[in-house]
């Protein structure tokens, strides 16, 4: 089992390098004849690509999985990771920096196959100003300096935090070339390259994770280790399986290509690998687990080695593919201008129903909703089942705010979003203030602390813990303080239309996704503060939070009205470009979305005005109450309480008040002493 298993990094490789090789001869990436009228950078170029690619996919996900079970899947020591953690924490740094090794290398062939020239005759000019002036050498360039960044943390420390931190930027590093490339490409940016994100993402984790634990066979809690990974590998599989199904649609045209070209062919060898590593993730479950909790691991280290050779030949066949001509072309001769802006052709004047039934589906809120409504049915559905209750309206206000979501980003809606400022300014009012608004009343981090299962090991960190130390970090409570949430949203409005970032976020796929996800959170963030029940959040005075509402009122009505009076049309250069030839002139759709925003706040903002003014007169109930059973348990007791005092004292005092005004004006002199020293007495 040793010899095996020392021999198991080479074999997974050797399979990974010889399905890519064979595939690529297949596909026909590096067949001059299937590329025609394409100048060719060389043999050196043709070949060095696609094995550089491989690699540094391969250290991409190792580097995830090492970091991964470190953080996650290991049980600490405390607030360190455990030993096995370190020596993975150590493997993490010099897999990083390999990665960025090949990153860089990537830059020097990508640039000589888009010249066709070979990478001797390379300049530094053409090297310098694709790396930071071209998308595709702009996101090799980040993955190489989030990869160095990576491996000097991983030498920071041995927190627990810091490993997790190390394991977000890992995952994080993974993601810039899946935006550039063929689903760049793609006429769908909306699904080809979120689909791809997920795709790459969930199989980087699901190879990853596997590998963390052959890694780490010898460790005392690798049962545990294993169970918890097995949850994260089903819903790594049912992601990459979607994901992949979604990017192949795009990518094909239609089903007649799935059997008839090439490309469709290696797309079903990747399926069948799929599908096999599905049935031995099935086997684990059912009777690899069982094993290795009775204290057998043989079964399932060899069952994870097959999985792990067949997985790694997937991850050859996917760096094939990256390389290899599709049925849809990628780079037409006579491309559309905009549908290489917007990823679809120009809608027609918009009615009611091409708002609704003309959709522009988008995998990445997609995925939201569906994960945050089927997570929030399985939290309640665990609540009543345990025989504890929970708010029906809690519930209603939660799936109203998602399916709200979905609706805003996926329907017609959204593809007027690109090419009018007025539907756009819509959109930012329902994701900045209806969603947030549902979102907050429903309570999700509440139903989750009272849901998710505690690990049975204490120094097994699960995600209810990770919530917890998120709620009660200071970076939660500097985020929570009113003044903070109040000017983040803020900016997301002045510092968005009047900062000039609009049209840079609009015309990238990824900028406009951060963006509509920024308007989400920033609501939420102000939105939570404000009313939220959740805990984690500041426990402020109504009163204070309706002055922080009230200035949120009043800077929302000054942007309102500084964009209707402004005679310069924001973000210009985008919004010239996309233009329909239907619709009014630029800065008429600007100002029509300066009143719509103005006016669409006004509703939203008077119901939490209201509910604001009954918090408060709840609160004050609630102290009275407090106050008068203090004074009846005094009585009870024969004490005399704070409040009895106070009133003596108040008493005392507008006797005295009585009696100098008796006595005439010469003995008012007497009151405030007097007065002093029954205060002296009352305290």
């Amino acid at each position: 089992m040793r010899v095996r298993m020392r021999a198991l990094p080479v074999a997974v490789a050797g399979a990974a390098f010889a399905v890519m090789l064979a595939a690529l001869v297949f596909g026909g990436a590096v067949d001059d004849a299937e590329l025609p009228g394409i100048p060719s950078p060389g043999a050196v170029t043709e070949w060095t690509l696609p094995v550089l690619t491989l690699v540094a996919t391969l250290l991409g996900v190792l580097t995830v999985g090492a970091a991964i079970t470190a953080a996650f899947l290991l049980p600490g020591d405390g607030r360190s990771v455990s030993a096995y953690g370190w020596l993975l924490l150590r493997r993490t740094t010099w897999l990083a920096l390999s990665w960025a090794v090949v990153a860089l290398a990537l830059i020097v062939v990508t640039v000589s196959d888009v010249l066709a020239v070979p990478p001797s005759g390379l300049s530094t000019t053409a090297l310098a100003g694709f790396a930071f002036s071209i998308a595709q050498g702009q996101a090799l360039l980040l993955q190489a300096g989030l990869a160095v960044l990576i491996a000097v943390l991983s030498r920071a420390g041995t927190g627990r935090g810091l490993a997790a931190t190390v394991a977000g930027l890992s995952v994080v590093a993974l993601l810039p070339p899946a935006f550039t490339g063929h689903s760049a490409g793609a006429g769908n940016h909306q699904i080809a390259v979120t689909s791809l994100a997920i795709h790459v993402l969930s199989a980087s984790l699901w190879v990853g994770g596997l590998a963390g634990l052959v890694a780490v066979r010898r460790h005392q809690r690798l049962a545990d280790a294993a169970a918890r990974y097995s949850r994260l590998a089903l819903a790594c599989f049912v992601a990459t399986a979607a994901s992949g199904a979604a990017n192949a649609a795009v990518r094909l045209g239609a089903w007649a290509p799935l059997l008839t070209s090439r490309y469709g062919l290696l797309v079903l060898g990747k399926v069948l690998a799929l599908l096999a590593a599905g049935v031995i993730g099935a086997l684990h479950r059912r009777r690899t687990l069982p094993a290795l909790r009775s204290g057998a691991p043989r079964a399932f280290l060899r069952l994870a080695a097959g999985e792990l050779v067949l997985l790694g030949s997937a991850v050859g066949l996917a760096a094939a593919l990256s390389r290899s001509p599709t049925p849809v072309p990628q780079n037409p001769v006579a491309p559309d201008p905009l549908v290489e802006l917007l990823g679809f052709d120009m809608p027609g004047p918009p009615t009611a129903l091409r708002m609704i039934g003309d959709p522009l589906p988008d995998l990445f809120f997609l995925a939201v909703v569906a994960v945050g409504v089927l997570a929030y049915l399985a939290g309640v559905r665990r609540m009543r089942l345990a025989g504890h209750p929970w708010p029906v309206s809690r519930t209603v206000s939660w799936l109203a705010g998602m399916l709200l979501l979905a609706a805003i980003t996926d329907l017609g809606v959204a593809k007027y979003a690109y090419v009018l400022f007025s539907v756009h300014m819509v959109q930012h009012m329902v994701l900045s203030m209806a969603v947030p608004i549902l979102l907050v009343g429903g309570a999700p981090v509440t139903l989750a602390l009272r849901t998710l299962r505690r690990p049975a090991d204490r120094q097994t960190r699960g995600v209810r813990e990770w919530l917890l130390i998120a709620l009660h970090s200071r970076v939660m409570r500097f985020l929570s303080h009113p003044a903070v949430a109040l000017g983040i949203y803020v900016a997301s409005l002045f510092g968005l239309y009047m900062g000039g970032l609009l049209g840079t976020l609009m015309r990238y796929h990824l900028g406009h996704l951060a963006m509509l996800t920024h308007f989400v959170l920033a609501g939420y963030l102000l939105f939570w503060v404000l009313i939220g029940v959740d805990p984690g959040r500041r426990r402020i005075q109504p009163a204070m939070l309706t002055l922080v509402h009230f200035l949120a009122m009043v800077a929302h009505a000054f942007f309102g009205f500084v964009l209707l009076q402004s005679t310069t049309v924001i973000a210009a250069d985008w919004y010239t470009a996309v233009h329909p030839s239907w619709a009014s002139s630029l800065l008429a759709d600007q100002r029509l979305g300066a009143g719509l925003a103005w006016g669409f706040g006004e509703l939203p903002a008077a119901a939490i005005m209201l509910l604001l003014v009954r918090q408060w007169i709840r609160a004050d109930e609630r102290e009275q109450a407090r106050l008068d059973r203090a004074a009846d348990r005094a009585v009870a007791r024969g004490e005399e309480d704070d409040l009895a005092r106070y009133n003596a004292f108040l008493a005392a005092a507008a006797e005295q008040d009585r009696r100098a005004a008796a006595a005439g004006p010469g003995a008012t002199g007497v009151a405030v002493p007097e007065r002093r020293a029954a205060s002296d007495r009352t305290g």
